[in-house]
């Protein structure tokens, strides 16, 4: 008896153990199942049109593209492109924006004034489609603001930045001749100069400086890099040693200018604009001739309005304006040309402006009336 009994709890083992097996295998059968069988997060598609210039024009474009890439990057959930437009029209831009559209990009960023009618056009047409549109406003070609609510209208407060960079021109300068070029004549170029303008009058009744903008002038577009280097050839040979350029791909030939200047031991400088250019300006040596830049920081709206989108708070239809405030503009973190002296006074002016002890002028008239 005891030997049928131990063979019975033999058989009784072994058929719990097997029971227990096909349990667990099908157990684990199901559960990788539903790993292959689940779906994987797909990417939302964004896309961008680039502006006058290419995509590494180290200015607006390009600030703009790392701002997207910035936000792969860090986020992993979007998959990126940009398309150049085979010129600069309102149809070019259209058709680039309708090809990304038909590509099943659902955020389009497009930087700059010159895609105001397209975009508004494309958010009518394409209502599934959220629009980031970065120094412009959406219209019909009236210039009278268009309501979308797939679109948010981006713009900075140019001014401020361009006052710090003023205000840096006017603390460095050896020569007492600072230089201006802008682009073409547009609502942006002009705040960037006319705050300009008041940083170096701020400086010079604040701090003593006796800086003068002996030359200031438009090239007429953001393309002619050999016409950016000869105004700036003539500006420099004027004793002029400080050019503040905000002309895209004009501006390049300033700092051409400048670096050619500096490889023969000239002490000439370009401050840069809307990104940090000071690698633009590096010589053979290793040193760059930027000063610093006046920022717009158009990879952080780029960046935000993504993100406000996949997070469900995107603010469309809204204009916004972008301030030192919200970090929006500014100079950039390091700046290796200026001197410790001259970052602590631009640090001093920046925080009058936050407090609004400052309120920099933002318009030709306002600038005619801007005292200390």
């Amino acid at each position: 008896m005891k030997k049928i009994f131990t063979s019975v709890l033999l058989v009784l083992v072994m058929v719990i153990s097997v029971v227990a097996a096909g349990c667990s295998s099908k157990e684990s059968s199901s559960q990788k199942d539903s790993k292959e069988t689940s779906p994987a997060k797909e990417s939302v598609k964004v896309g961008m049109v680039t502006d006058s210039g290419t995509i590494d024009d180290k200015s607006f474009n390009q600030g703009t593209w790392e701002g997207i890439l910035k936000y792969k990057n860090e986020k992993k959930t979007i998959e990126e492109k940009y398309l150049q437009p085979s010129g600069e029209q309102h149809t070019d831009y259209v058709n680039a924006v309708n090809d990304l559209v038909d590509s099943g990009y659902k955020i389009i960023v497009t930087p700059g004034f010159k895609f105001e009618t397209a975009i508004n056009e494309a958010a009518s047409n394409h209502k599934d489609t959220t629009f980031i549109l970065i120094d412009g406003m959406t219209h019909k070609g009236d210039f009278k603001f268009v309501k979308h609510d797939n679109v948010v209208s981006v713009f900075f407060k140019e001014n401020e930045s361009a006052f710090l960079a003023g205000v840096a021109a006017a603390l460095s300068t050896n020569t007492g001749k600072l230089g201006f070029i802008g682009g073409m004549e547009i609502p942006p170029v002009q705040r960037f100069g006319w705050g300009y303008q008041a940083g170096v009058k701020y400086a010079n009744e604040k701090f003593g400086t006796k800086a003068e903008i002996v030359d200031y002038l438009y090239q007429g577009s953001f393309n002619d890099t050999a016409a950016g280097q000869t105004l700036a050839a003539g500006m420099y040979n004027k004793g002029v040693d400080i050019i503040f350029h905000a002309a895209g791909s004009v501006g390049i030939g300033v700092f051409n200018e400048a670096k050619q200047r500096a490889e023969k031991g000239q002490k000439v400088y370009v401050i840069g604009v809307d990104v940090d250019q000071f690698e633009t300006g590096k010589i053979s040596s290793g040193k760059s001739v930027t000063l610093t830049s006046a920022m717009k920081r158009i990879d952080v709206a780029a960046y935000d309005y993504i993100d406000a989108k996949l997070k469900g708070k995107f603010p469309g239809g809204e204009i916004i304006t972008l301030s030192l405030a919200e970090n929006g503009v500014g100079l950039p973190e390091n700046n290796p040309n200026l001197s410790e002296d001259t970052i602590k006074k631009i640090a001093e002016v920046k925080k009058e402006i936050l407090e609004k002890k400052i309120t920099v002028p933002s318009t030709k008239e306002e600038l005619a009336a801007f005292k200390k």
